[in-house]
């Protein structure tokens, strides 16, 4: 334990020094804790994907959208691609695509969809008929 010399408390900077390592050590914890969060949860999605059986339907391409981020200070900008496809009975599904699958998808496309849980593994456009536009 240490010694104060004078009388009273430590003083403002005696505590300073005292707390500021406990608020590093909060700080570094929290960042740890939300990297772990994010690697355990992406680990989880992977094995769910894995242990889904692959499906194969027929669906249409209802709705297309971009989801960009970063871009700031030196940082390049970054895009995900999402297509929401309806299901025979009605259900929709959106799934991230990849960027050269998202350029050939049109929205109101009929075709064949493969998916293993929550990963896009492909789309097929039936070409019988006209495109139906909604």
């Amino acid at each position: 334990m240490h010694q104060w010399s004078g009388s009273g408390s430590p003083g403002f900077f005696g505590n300073l020094f005292q707390t500021v390592p406990w608020f590093i050590l909060l700080v570094f914890l929290i960042i740890v804790g939300t990297f772990a969060y994010a690697l355990i949860r992406a680990v989880l999605s992977w094995m769910k994907n894995n242990a889904s059986p692959p499906v194969s339907v027929n669906a249409v391409a209802v709705t297309k959208r971009a989801e960009v981020y970063g871009g700031s200070m030196n940082s390049r900008a970054r895009t995900d691609y999402y297509v929401t496809f309806e299901l025979n009975h009605g259900e929709r599904l959106e799934l991230k695509v990849p960027d050269k699958s998202f350029g050939l998808i049109v929205e109101g496309d009929q075709g064949q969809l493969s998916y293993q849980g929550t990963r896009f593994k492909g789309f097929e456009r039936s070409f019988s008929g006209a495109r139906s536009y909604r």
